[in-house]
């Protein structure tokens, strides 16, 4: 039987999708999600605190404590979400922010190569006759919503009548009918 370490359920997401060199960014969003969950995110990229001065207020004192107990438990989930051979890279580092930049560093995606790729798929998707249009549906708007997400610069019309164009010949009749009547208000709305 295996014992889970922590109470958060997300910490499953971290631990099947281990960071493996190829999924940089997948992996990212992955560990903020569960980051996230737990209020530790900031610990990814606010700079480990200097000692503090004597005399520190007691609050001072107890941020400074918290700061570096979400250090150690982000670095120790981190570290168990990857491989064992990435893993011997970053051990010896304690500082989760010098973790990640020295990660960014050697293995990010620039954000063009996954605009490319983004904008690539959706243009280049296509329905097969007889599959499903529902499933094809939900894969074109993931794509919409992606290519938002990366501010992309198209407008609706555009993502429109390339969704149109990926359908087979059998939906030509809808498509027709759909430039005729005044169904982009519906969809655009």
């Amino acid at each position: 039987m295996r014992r889970e370490i922590s109470k958060n359920p997300l910490t499953l997401i971290v631990d099947t999708n281990k960071f493996n060199g190829t999924n940089y960014n997948d992996w990212l969003i992955n560990l903020t999600i569960v980051l996230d969950f737990e209020n530790q995110g900031y610990v990814l990229d606010k700079p480990l605190p200097t000692a503090l001065p004597e005399g520190s207020s007691p609050e001072k004192r107890l941020m400074f404590n918290k700061w570096l107990e979400d250090n150690r438990k982000v670095r120790s989930i981190i570290l168990a979400s990857m491989t064992n051979e990435i893993q011997k890279q970053y051990y010896r580092l304690d500082d989760v922010p010098l973790i990640m930049l020295r990660m960014k560093e050697v293995y990010a995606v620039p954000d063009r190569h996954i605009r490319y790729a983004a904008i690539k798929a959706f243009f280049g998707t296509k329905m097969a006759e007889g599959s499903s249009m529902q499933s094809h549906g939900v894969k074109m708007l993931s794509l919409v919503e992606k290519l938002k997400d990366m501010k992309a610069g198209f407008e609706n019309n555009t993502y429109i009548d390339v969704i149109l164009q990926s359908l087979p010949p059998s939906y030509n009749p809808f498509i027709v009918n759909y430039n005729r009547t005044d169904l982009r208000s519906l969809f655009m709305s």
